[in-house]
């Protein structure tokens, strides 16, 4: 027998056994709720809202007399949890004008605040962080 009809012969039980191993795996699938994608687009949307409010240029001016950089507010919005951006919006709709540029500075200073406090940044030197 010669070498390439070994070589196919050892290729082609590789392929059978390959190939019944792969058939014989079970599937992993699930059903996603209606909810679930409603949760996470309206995340998303959250999440966009709140970057879109720190790129106008009232807010970043804001910003930065609070001695804050807007490009470490956007970053630390990009870090957020589902949850803080949640917050943070229902917060915002709460306010009088909506989408005063003053009451986002605000909460935005208070949410950099609290990381401050709490340990999880280290923005203002005037904190001390729990640790």
């Amino acid at each position: 027998m010669s070498l390439s009809v070994r070589m196919k012969r050892t290729l082609a039980a590789l392929c059978s056994v390959l190939l019944l191993t792969m058939t014989t795996l079970p599937a992993q699938a699930a059903m996603i709720g209606t909810d679930r994608v409603l949760d996470n687009a309206t995340l998303a949307a959250d999440r966009a809202e709140l970057v879109s409010m720190l790129e106008r240029e009232d807010v970043q001016e804001q910003l930065q007399a609070m001695g804050v950089d807007p490009a470490a507010a956007q970053d630390r919005v990009a870090r957020m949890t589902d949850a803080e951006v949640a917050q943070l919006n229902d917060r915002i709709g709460e306010l009088p004008a909506g989408q005063d540029a003053l009451g986002v500075i605000l909460i935005v200073f208070l949410v950099f605040v609290i990381t401050d406090v709490i340990g999880a940044t280290d923005i203002f030197p005037f904190i001390n962080s729990v640790d």
